[in-house]
């Protein structure tokens, strides 16, 4: 690899040449914590925590709104991958790209409503497995699984040649929509799922639907041990989700748009008023295949509708709750991202429909399941960690940004493709244009300060790091040109570069510009800035996953990886293979 070339120096004289520069605008606000992803419209969260990150999947909205040309209201029947993010601080947010559903499983023509468990299994040989399983609506009408034994990002194969659960499967019928999947592993490791929705069986009423199932998963979590059972969740609709709380099951459902007669008929009903039109309601029980066990406990989210600070049209929900850090969070989406852009003539006066994942804190009494009523916001929740930027950093992982696009650098057809409607689970970059800016939050760049700047990207740039603001003056500015990717290093000042902040990349001037990994070096007032070479005469390595995870001996990993090594003059570098 050639030399990493110093094109630029920090330095404060440098406030004064840099020309005015119109921004890209930001729907998202670099004080807001929702939506999630600033740019891409995804709905129906579910999450995984593994290995110190929260994983985190949605229905892929986006492909159904390029589909539509960016406008007209989403019918979802284009919608055949998934949306994956990640964090590990619940505010700075890792975009993973997609997964190709219809190309895992070729039988399916739709994928919604993804429900996401992971298991570490013991083998008869002793050795141990881990095992991640993606639960998916194919439409309304069948519910598929995928599986993946590498890690939470895939890659994922079909361990079956058809859907897992549909109309024949024993105990679904009459069911009116098989799908909007909730599965959960219980503590002695079985595993378990709920599925179903929809207006009234002909037998059944607007308070007992008769469209709620939950069955017991087999040992390889493929295919249902015995048949569904008929759960009596009053005034269900769709959005069924399982946990384990306190040692007990944890249902919850999104409730129907329609008038709620006959409440006072229900003797479960504990005192409580009869749900709002389209909420999340939750239920408690030890025996989840008893029907009569099943305990009512009431609403625990109310339509989105009835939060103006959300600004969002009055839609569905589907909700997600996590555990993650000791800290219970909710998951769900809203219009917000929609609206905003529609606000400043961003997207068609047209588009509807077009849902965002959002997460605020939910109190949770675990002895008693408790859940307590969640206050949707903007403003969303606060970093339980902060960023360390002496960590190699993907460009992909943000807080928010403005007018930025994602590439694969391995798919050669158009972006709004290769980012958001195939398989790009790996491989991104991001596309920077002239005014476009990322915003990361919460940078610990400690007492010492930083001293120097590595970037990684290819096309011909300036880029301004701006400290606070988007708006700030530039601490640190840089011009750059490669027609190959390639790491430029740069010096900053550590008197700068000190302490807590929120870090904006804004770049200024943009040719072709893609933005791949960035970090920083720390200052070392004792003098010792360059790190040294292993005892046994090797190179020294450093290996991190894509989303920026060190890699150890131990540590389990696939496909493109990160190398920091020391050559052999001594100067540290950084490739990205396979």
């Amino acid at each position: 690899m050639k030399r990493a070339i110093i094109l630029a120096t920090a330095l404060m004289s440098l406030y004064l040449q840099t020309k005015a520069q119109t921004l890209a605008t930001e729907y998202k606000g670099t004080g807001s914590g929702n939506p999630i992803s600033p740019i891409v419209f995804c709905a129906d969260p579910t999450a995984i925590d593994y290995e110190g990150r929260l994983y985190v999947y949605g229905t892929n909205d986006h492909q159904q709104y390029i589909v539509n040309g960016k406008k007209n209201s989403n019918g979802y029947g284009n919608i055949k991958s998934l949306v994956v993010f990640s964090t590990d601080d619940m505010v700075n947010w890792t975009f993973h790209g997609t997964i190709d559903v219809s190309k895992v499983c070729t039988w399916a023509v739709q994928s919604w409503a993804p429900s996401a468990v992971w298991r570490e299994k013991e083998n008869a040989n002793g050795t141990k497995t881990n095992e991640f399983y993606i639960y998916f609506a194919n439409g309304g009408g069948s519910v598929g699984v995928m599986k993946s034994t590498k890690s939470p990002l895939g890659p994922f194969t079909s361990p079956l040649s058809k859907p897992m659960i549909d109309q024949n499967t024993a105990g679904v019928r009459p069911c009116n929509w098989v799908f909007d999947p909730g599965a959960v592993i219980d503590e002695n490791g079985v595993g378990w799922i709920a599925f179903g929705g929809g207006d009234p069986q002909s037998t059944g009423s607007k308070l007992w639907p008769g469209n709620s199932r939950i069955a017991k998963l087999k040992t390889t979590m493929t295919g249902l041990d015995g048949a569904a059972v008929n759960m009596p969740a009053p005034y269900l609709f769709e959005a069924s989700e399982l946990n384990i709380i306190g040692g007990r099951f944890v249902y919850t459902y999104n409730t129907s748009w329609g008038d709620r007669p006959n409440w006072n008929t229900y003797e479960k009903r504990n005192g409580q008023a009869a749900p709002s039109a389209c909420s999340m309601c939750y239920m408690v029980t030890d025996t989840p295949l008893d029907p009569e066990s099943w305990e009512y406990r009431g609403e625990y989210v109310p339509n989105e509708g009835s939060f103006s600070g959300l600004g969002a049209d009055y839609g569905n929900n589907h909700t997600h709750l996590h555990k993650f850090n000791d800290e219970y969070y909710l998951f769900y989406h809203g219009n917000v991202l929609e609206k905003t852009m529609k606000g400043k003539n961003a997207i068609d006066g047209s588009a509807s429909g077009y849902r965002s994942l959002c997460v605020n804190k939910l109190t949770v009494d675990e002895s008693t399941q408790k859940l307590n009523k969640v206050s949707m916001s903007k403003t969303g929740v606060s970093a339980i960690k902060n960023l360390n930027p002496y960590e190699l950093q993907q460009a992909e992982t943000m807080a928010t940004s403005g007018g930025v696009n994602y590439e694969d650098f391995k798919n050669t057809k158009s972006v709004s493709k290769s980012s958001l409607g195939n398989d790009a689970s790996e491989n991104l970059y991001v596309k920077m244009a002239a005014g476009a800016w990322t915003q990361v939050r919460k940078v610990d760049f400690g007492n010492n300060g930083a001293h120097s700047f590595t970037m990684r990207a290819r096309g011909t740039g300036k880029m301004e790091i701006r400290l606070s603001s988007k708006t700030a003056k530039p601490s640190a500015t840089f011009e750059f040109s490669s027609t190959a990717f390639q790491d430029f290093i740069f010096n900053v000042d550590p008197a700068v570069f000190k302490g807590v902040k929120n870090v904006f990349f804004v770049f200024t001037e943009s040719n072709k510009v893609q933005f791949d990994t960035w970090q920083f070096t720390e200052y070392d007032p004792a003098g010792i800035t360059e790190a040294s070479m292993s005892k046994n005469g090797d190179t020294e390595k450093k290996v991190y996953d894509l989303s920026g995870r060190r890699l150890t001996n131990g540590s389990k990993h696939r496909g493109v990886v990160i190398e920091q090594y020391i050559d052999e003059n001594g100067e540290r570098k950084i490739r990205k293979h396979i």
